[in-house]
C-alpha cells in the first residue's frame, strides 16, 4: 500500500509492503513485512520471515520475526523476539529482547532482559539496559559527531547486570558483571565483578561508589 490507511481490525497477509502510513488497531501477521514511513500496530506483530522498517515503528504489544532491520525510531511496548539477527539503527526501545544476535547503532532503552548469543552496540546517545545475558557483549558509548568527541561530550550507557563469557565496555556504568573476561575502556564504572578483568583504562574503576551529594563546602 501507498499513502495513509487505517485498519480497525487485524491484518493477515502474505507480503506487506507499506509506503506511507499504516495504523492497525489489532494484530499484524505477515510472511514478510517492509515498511517505509510510519507503521503503528496496537496488537502483536508476527512476521514469519524478514521485517524491515525505515522511519517510525510503534508496536503496542510484542514483535516476532526471523530477521529484523529497524532504521529510524522503533518502539516496542512488549518483548521483541528475533530468531536470527536484529539490527537497529537510530532510536530503539523495547520492554525486553530475545534474539539470536543484536547489533545497535544510535540510542537504546531496554528496561527488561536482553537475551542473545552476541550483543554489539555503539551508542551515540545516553542509553540504558536492565539485564544482558549473552556469550559476548560489546558496549561502546561515544558521540556520533567528531566535534562532540573533540569537545569531550560524554555519552553513557547504563546497565543493571551483565552475564556473559566475554564483555568489553567503553563509557559504561554497570551494577554487576559476571564474565570470564572483562575489558574496560575509558570512563567505565562497574560496582561489582565476578570474573577476570583483563584490561582497564586508567579512567575506569571497579567497586562501590557513593553517589550522594557532598556536604556543603566539601567536594569529592
Amino acid at each position: 500500500m501507498a499513502g495513509v490507511a487505517k485498519v480497525l481490525g487485524e491484518v493477515d497477509v502474505g507480503t506487506a509492503t507499506i509506503r506511507g502510513t499504516l495504523v492497525v488497531a489489532g494484530a499484524l501477521t505477515a510472511d514478510a513485512c517492509s515498511a517505509d514511513g510510519t507503521l503503528e500496530v496496537a496488537g502483536a506483530v508476527e512476521v514469519r520471515s524478514s521485517l524491515a522498517a525505515v522511519g517510525t515503528l510503534r508496536a503496542g504489544s510484542t514483535v516476532h520475526a526471523s530477521d529484523a532491520e529497524l532504521r529510524g525510531d522503533a518502539r516496542v511496548a512488549g518483548e521483541i523476539r528475533v530468531d536470527r539477527l536484529l539490527t537497529a539503527r537510530g532510536s530503539f526501545s523495547a520492554g525486553s529482547a530475545r534474539v539470536g544476535a543484536l547489533s545497535i547503532q544510535g540510542e537504546a532503552r531496554v528496561p527488561g532482559t536482553v537475551t542473545a548469543e552476541r550483543v554489539d552496540a555503539v551508542l551515540h546517545e545516553d542509553s540504558a539496559f536492565g539485564t544482558i545475558e549473552a556469550s559476548s557483549v560489546r558496549l561502546e558509548a561515544r558521540p556520533a559527531d567528531p566535534v562532540g568527541r573533540v569537545l569531550g561530550r560524554r555519552v553513557v550507557v547504563s546497565v543493571d547486570r551483565i552475564d556473559a563469557d566475554t564483555v568489553e565496555l567503553t563509557s559504561a556504568v554497570v551494577g554487576f558483571v559476571r564474565a570470564k573476561t572483562l575489558a574496560l575502556g575509558r570512563d567505565c564504572h562497574v560496582a561489582a565483578v565476578e570474573g577476570t578483568v583483563i584490561r582497564s583504562h586508567r579512567s575506569s574503576r571497579v567497586g562501590p561508589e557513593s553517589r550522594s551529594a557532598p556536604p556543603p563546602g566539601l567536594r569529592r
